[in-house]
């Protein structure tokens, strides 16, 4: 059976995130119990886990290269990526852990494509749990990646992505919770909700769009909602880790600090960012093969703020 932790991604947080987005000096609510960032005494994801990657519809090369790319920058090591990483954003749900707890590794696992849209074009939330389940269901976390020409239920109109977890099939006569992820290519759907800043918004303050790092609006759109849900993922894999608010609509390690990716970000504002002086695309973190890449800021839950890589 199925259990859907409600942790989308809500492109309407870009306009009440306002309570949050002084990120870089201002704490979440002390004195509200509904906005305190608590631990629910469930499960955090630990030990090895793949990341196995589902494709479903048409994804250029170019396309699924930036998506594994950013997986395989989780874990490169420090002296063989740029400062700040995408690795040094990753270890910071290491604050999550208790020191006693094991290391949480990612590798980047399967890749399964789907382009002849088995299912159609058109999907319902069920049958994004049904294409997770292709993947390897034994400390794995799945992710269902949507092509830009497939519709899913609720994208665009009250989310971007969503993450969940799933009893998988009987191995060895045990019965194992996968976790998975499902995202959608926003870029000819809602870009001005599912990629800003890198498209104008199409509410709020009307910025001037970033440029993109990798020169793909809908990719590094992507890379963005996938970082956080996957922050999510890894700090409430199945709905009783860390989050803040109801369960039924968590706000999580990221999703709580949406629209916040340096230094004084505000509506409308991504804050102070790196800018490649060739392309003059921003960027926070840096990756493997020379990428680039906008990640979110996250939760400390030490301090209960939002931290930036920058």
């Amino acid at each position: 059976m199925a259990t859907l932790t409600s942790s989308s991604i809500f492109f309407t947080l870009l306009v009440t995130i306002s309570i949050f987005q002084l990120c870089s000096a201002r704490k979440l609510s002390e004195s509200d119990p509904q906005l305190q960032f608590q631990y629910h005494k469930g499960p955090l994801l630990t030990g090895k886990i793949s990341v196995n990657l589902i494709w479903y519809g048409k994804f250029k090369p170019s396309q699924k290269a930036i998506i594994a790319d950013f997986f395989t920058s989780l874990s490169s090591p420090k002296p063989a990526t740029a400062q700040p990483s995408v690795a040094t954003w990753f270890k910071s749900t290491e604050k999550y852990y208790k020191p006693s707890s094991p290391k949480l590794s990612l590798t980047l696992g399967s890749q399964i494509l789907d382009e002849n849209y088995s299912l159609g074009r058109s999907l319902a939330t069920s049958q994004i749990l049904k294409l997770a389940s292709k993947g390897p269901q034994r400390n794995a976390i799945n992710i269902v990646l949507t092509s830009a020409d497939v519709a899913v239920e609720g994208f665009c109109s009250s989310r971007c992505g969503t993450h969940g977890s799933s009893a998988g099939a009987r191995v060895n006569g045990k019965r194992y919770k996968f976790a998975y992820i499902w995202v959608g290519n926003s870029e000819s759907q809602c870009p001005g909700q599912c990629a800003w800043p890198f498209h104008q918004p199409i509410y709020g303050p009307q910025n001037a769009p970033l440029v993109a790092p990798n020169n793909d609006v809908g990719l590094d759109g992507m890379v963005i909602n996938v970082a956080s849900l996957l922050a999510g993922t890894v700090t409430n894999p199945f709905g009783n880790g860390y989050f803040q608010g109801p369960k039924e609509a968590p706000l999580e390690a990221g999703s709580a600090c949406t629209g916040v990716y340096g230094k004084g970000a505000y509506p409308g504002y991504a804050g102070n960012l790196l800018v490649d002086p060739t392309t003059g695309a921003s960027y926070n973190a840096n990756g493997v093969n020379g990428r680039k890449y906008l990640l979110p800021a996250l939760v400390d839950p030490k301090t209960s703020a939002c931290s930036t890589l920058v």
